[in-house]
């Protein structure tokens, strides 16, 4: 089993999540974070330090984000690895609230 990174990640990217991770499978993209499945050992500790809940275990996807496992698989292929938190966009808080982000990906 593993983690994915949702999309409510899009555009906020906190980055929260980076440094508890004890087996490094964050991938950092322009505007999002994945988590690559190969590398997760479903350790749980990510999952409570998103503020914006975008972290979930793939048995507990929420109905419409199911292309999401797919997407953290094939991104975190391209992206590279981040071990450390960096600092979130500017505009990261205007973007909390606003769903259906998919379409502000960027690869």
């Amino acid at each position: 089993m593993t983690f994915l990174v949702l999309e409510s990640c899009i555009k906020c990217k906190l980055m929260d999540c980076v440094e508890v991770c004890p087996v490094d499978c964050f991938h950092e993209g322009p505007n999002m974070l994945v988590i690559d499945p190969e590398e997760c050992i479903d350790c749980t500790l990510c999952e409570p330090e998103c503020p914006v809940d975008a972290i979930v275990s793939e048995d507990e996807i929420p109905h419409g984000q199911e292309q999401f496992l797919e997407l953290n698989a094939e991104l975190s292929q391209d992206w590279p690895v981040i071990t450390e938190a960096g600092e979130p966009p500017p505009d990261a808080d205007d973007w909390r609230e606003v769903e259906e982000k998919l379409q502000y990906l960027e690869r």
